[in-house]
């Protein structure tokens, strides 16, 4: 039985690869799994179903009045901006949607991170002569890049030999250079840990560099880790006690769909370490 808490809606991009919604239900069963009390739904802006204006509209249907809708996204980027407010200024007239905020940067992605690498054979006494690769997939905003950036020389401080931010696509380096970088540098291996939720042609492009410039050690992406299940509900419970003005993106019972009407976003403020 679910009680009067709103209903959290993960909203991930979605991919004409099958590794990806699988990856996002395998995360979403996990949140489920920690927190029964809530109930879970999944929709996806694109190439998957349920498209999340379906879900919205269903849930409206069922007479549910509160929803907190959670980008799977680690930067707040494009989709977080304007593809996923877009949606939700068109949800259901008498649905109150709050949207929360991006997952990252986040203390548990880090520790996710380092499970991975762990996980793909890296002995953790080798960190300090080990050269790491944030290797995400990459964007034409400005901000994201930015907040990658800086994830990565807050790591340098953690014990790595040296640490280099790599993108799949829009920005550079390549992973590939970047591996070469940190060797010809001096670091006695290079581990690659993708920045990345879910499988698809992104994180394959980085699978692909790292195996090119030989890579010591390659992570799987983020997943279902238990850590990102955990993110997730803490951008659950912050959107809850916020002002729900401020992140109310749906029409009132009386005036049906709003268009136009344009969620108030809290501004980005990098803190990589705080407390999520």
């Amino acid at each position: 039985m679910h009680d009067h808490r709103p209903v959290l809606l993960v909203i991930a991009h979605g991919s004409r690869d099958p590794r990806h919604a699988a990856t996002v239900h395998a995360l979403t069963r996990r949140v489920r799994s920690l927190r029964p009390g809530v109930r879970v739904e999944t929709g996806f802006l694109d190439f998957d179903a349920p498209s999340a204006p379906r879900v919205l509209d269903r849930l409206a249907a069922e007479g549910v009045r509160d929803v907190v809708a959670l980008p799977l996204l680690l930067t707040r980027a494009f989709h977080a901006k304007s593809d996923i407010p877009a949606v939700l200024r068109e949800a259901p007239a008498g649905l109150r949607v709050r949207q929360a905020e991006v997952l990252g940067p986040s203390p548990l992605l880090l520790a996710a991170l380092e499970r991975r690498l762990y996980e793909a054979g890296l002995d953790p006494h080798h960190k300090r002569s080990t050269g790491l690769v944030l290797a995400s997939a990459g964007s034409t905003d400005p901000e994201a890049i930015a907040v990658i950036a800086e994830i990565a020389r807050e790591l340098r401080h953690t014990g790595w030999c040296a640490v280099r931010p790599a993108f799949a696509s829009a920005a550079l380096p390549r992973t590939q250079d970047a591996v070469r970088e940190l060797r010809a540098s001096g670091c006695d291996r290079v581990a690659v840990a993708p920045y990345v939720i879910a499988p698809g042609r992104l994180p394959d492009r980085i699978a692909a560099g790292s195996r090119e410039a030989g890579a010591d050690v390659l992570a799987e992406v983020l997943g279902d880790s238990l850590e990102l299940a955990r993110l997730l509900l803490t951008r659950y419970d912050e959107a809850r006690v916020r002002d729900p003005r401020a992140f109310s993106c749906a029409a009132t019972a009386s005036g049906g769909r709003r268009a136009g009407v344009r969620p108030r976003l809290s501004p980005v403020v990098i803190r990589p370490w705080s407390s999520p």
